[in-house]
């Protein structure tokens, strides 16, 4: 059986077909998974489990009904959905997993990880993740209306993408030597991250040993998904419905 992987989809109610590509994988080729890994940036703002619109409560029924099925499924925090919580867990059948991870794959041992902790570069990003992971802040934040609480996930990701504009490609993406620091500490050889929205499976040297780090690919113009057996990982497409 195949274990499956995503990330960053960023489901939002702008973006539908995003939406039923979701759904379609969810009710198609995952229920033949031996298990579901989404590695963070599921939705596109999580203002907490309270706060879900009608959209995400389609998302939510199909995980439960995936879990129902006899398919694990596992979430890990993103940057944009850092507030999903209990409730959420609950009713979509989900397991949230600590950022970072390790698990046993076939045998062997590899680490999970959203992916923004290594782009530690990307000094306004880190602030912010900082500030808000804060449990204080997170208590006083989802104490408020949620008309407020979306206004600052709007504000937030306005200057997120204003941001974007300026800073460069190299201190958007992961600092090699975090990454061999964190992979070195977890004791693995491989690491499969999201977050970056850049694709790929680079294989470098570690200690002297061969290593391999896997990039998930976002959901925006195709869906992305990592297929791992036994000695087998394969990086693919979904392509989008016209």
């Amino acid at each position: 059986m195949t274990t499956l992987f995503i990330s960053d989809l960023h489901l939002d109610p702008s973006r539908p077909r995003v939406t039923e590509l979701f759904l379609d994988f969810l009710a198609g080729e995952a229920r033949e998974a031996e298990a579901l890994y989404i590695l963070g940036d599921l939705f596109e703002a999580w203002i907490g489990d309270d706060g879900a619109g009608e959209d995400d409560r389609r998302v939510i029924d199909a995980l439960r009904a995936l879990s129902d099925s006899g398919v694990p499924c596992y979430f890990m925090h993103g940057n944009r959905d850092f507030l999903v919580g209990e409730d959420f867990a609950r009713d979509s059948g989900c397991s949230l997993l600590p950022d970072p991870s390790v698990v046993s794959l076939y045998g062997e041992p590899v680490l999970l990880m959203h992916g923004d902790t290594l782009c530690i570069d990307d000094v306004e990003h880190m602030q912010f993740r900082a500030m808000v992971r804060d449990p204080e802040w997170q208590r006083e934040f989802l104490s408020k209306p949620i008309a407020e609480r979306q206004a600052f996930a709007d504000k937030a990701r306005a200057e997120s993408m204003r941001q974007g504009q300026y800073k460069s490609m190299e201190i958007m993406d992961v600092n090699p030597d975090e990454v061999t620091r964190v992979m070195q500490e977890h004791g693995v050889r491989r690491l499969i991250h999201g977050h970056t929205h850049r694709p790929n499976v680079h294989r470098f040297d570690l200690a002297g040993e061969p290593a391999e780090r896997i990039v998930l690919g976002d959901w925006f113009d195709q869906g992305s998904v990592l297929r791992v057996e036994a000695g087998d990982y394969r990086l693919e497409t979904l392509p989008m419905a016209d």
